[in-house]
């Protein structure tokens, strides 16, 4: 007889049947938005999301600022990126070869312009220019911030490509303003994400340690951006359906 069948043969015994839940009490768990760096924040996700051994390709590596506090041994990490001549769009793995994904592009329209001296990433995004933007941008025409979604949108379908059923998609963006119009980036991505066959499992914000200065303002007609996301995407197996929750007025 099993422990349930035990704990059931008690509990009406004693008259009750009310359920026991089991587990602890602790406030030890992963939240949904803290204050902290990319890379203290990434190994709880991993830890949450990706099993230990899984095989997962980080399709945007760049400095592997994300992988600093993070075990290797514990998982099979490919690192990519443009910089390597891999563009996540255009990945050279097989189909339904990874466990998980990491996709990071760069999320402000001003890194993707075709000028180069029209480029934004100065100081702390200077990385983006180095790794991710060389003025041979693919964007299929698209400007200003239908080139970021764009580079996300055709990601994604690679990313659904490789990973096999039920792997994890782990996308870090951030909303943005582009030509004096707000765009929830985040919302865009989760919106076609799941037109794709993907289920938004988690979602994670993320707040800068420091304040973010403006030059040049004038007068501020938006609230300056000092957060981003993490977006945890599962790719639903083939044949299944997501469960619609229960309609309700």
């Amino acid at each position: 007889m099993t422990i349930k069948q035990l704990d059931f043969l008690d509990q009406k015994k004693n008259g009750t049947s009310k359920r026991i839940q089991g587990g602890i009490s602790t406030t030890d768990v992963v939240m949904s938005a803290s204050v902290n760096g990319n890379s203290e924040i990434f190994p709880q996700i991993l830890a949450l999301h990706v099993p230990e051994g899984s095989r997962i390709a980080d399709v945007t590596y760049g400095n592997g600022v994300f992988w600093r506090n993070v075990d290797l041994s514990k998982y099979e990490l490919t690192k990519s990126d443009i910089a390597t001549g891999i563009d996540c769009r255009k990945l050279p793995y097989e189909n339904e070869s990874y466990d998980a994904i990491v996709l990071d592009p760069p999320y402000m329209e001003g890194l993707l312009r075709n000028n180069k001296e029209h480029k934004a990433g100065n100081g702390s995004f200077s990385a983006f220019r180095n790794y991710y933007s060389n003025g041979d941008e693919e964007n299929g025409g698209a400007k200003w911030h239908a080139a970021v979604t764009d580079l996300y949108f055709k990601a994604g379908v690679e990313a659904y490509r490789v990973l096999r059923a039920n792997g994890v998609l782990i996308v870090k963006c951030q909303d943005e303003v582009s030509a004096n119009r707000q765009w929830l980036t985040h919302v865009e991505i989760i919106n076609q994400f799941e037109k794709m066959g993907f289920y938004t499992k988690d979602l994670f914000v993320v707040v800068r340690t420091n304040k973010a200065g403006i030059s040049r303002l004038i007068k501020q007609k938006h609230a300056r951006k000092n957060h981003s996301y993490f977006l945890v995407f599962v790719k639903i197996a083939q044949g299944k359906k997501r469960k619609s929750l229960p309609r309700t007025r």
